[in-house]
């Protein structure tokens, strides 16, 4: 009878240490991701201005509930495994773009985290291909819209970063000739630690190279 009892008891542990959820288990990999870490410092920071009714310089209240809003959904969108951006040519030109590294590509050889690559006009990105950025030609003005509602200009040579789950269009504006984006983004920053190759060509040159992202 002892023994009956001691080997249900062992079964009892096993299945426990099978079926229950671990207490000790791993933080998924996605909370330690720049991206993510960024937008919850973020978020963090309104909501700390938002419940002390403190007065941000550059933003309204009604600035800060937008913002984040829409933090708080790109955040849930990288929760729910949405690890992927899209990007949409309309501007009439090849577009450069940023990329993962093509699988040929060995990581420990090649210096950067990003592959570069051309998308036709008229074309997107293919569906869960993280699209993760988008080159700037030297000679090219962008105007887009910046997080907090503003209008900014991007000169050449800038790289624009595509949120996850974003389907990112650019287009042209036919009366001025600058790029346009459809959401507001953020250009990568000088100070931040992010390995892309950046660069410097006209756009005549991007529009020689043969298209080369995967598309739909």
């Amino acid at each position: 009878m002892k023994a009956f009892k001691c080997i249900l008891m062992v079964l009892i542990l096993l299945a426990n240490l099978v079926f229950a959820e671990p207490s000790l288990a791993d933080a998924p990999k996605f909370t330690k991701s720049p991206e993510y870490k960024a937008l919850t410092k973020e978020i963090n920071q309104l909501r700390s201005v938002k419940n002390t009714q403190t007065q941000l310089e550059d933003l309204t209240p009604e600035q800060i509930e937008t913002r984040l809003n829409e933090l708080e959904f790109q955040k849930y969108t990288i929760e729910s495994g949405i690890n992927w951006g899209q990007c949409r040519n309309e501007t009439g030109k090849t577009l450069a773009v940023y990329g993962p590294l093509p699988k040929n590509v060995d990581d420990d050889d090649f210096p950067y985290d990003a592959g570069l690559y051309f998308l036709g006009n008229g074309q997107t990105t293919q569906s869960n291909w993280d699209c993760q950025g988008v080159y700037i030609p030297n000679d090219v003005t962008a105007i887009a819209l910046t997080p907090d509602g503003q209008n900014q200009e991007l000169t050449g040579g800038a790289v624009i970063k595509v949120p996850k789950g974003t389907n990112l269009v650019l287009t042209t504006n036919q009366g001025t000739g600058a790029v346009e984006f459809n959401v507001p983004v953020t250009p990568l920053g000088k100070g931040e630690k992010i390995n892309w190759y950046v660069p410097k060509v006209s756009q005549a040159f991007i529009d020689t190279r043969a298209t080369s992202a995967p598309t739909n």
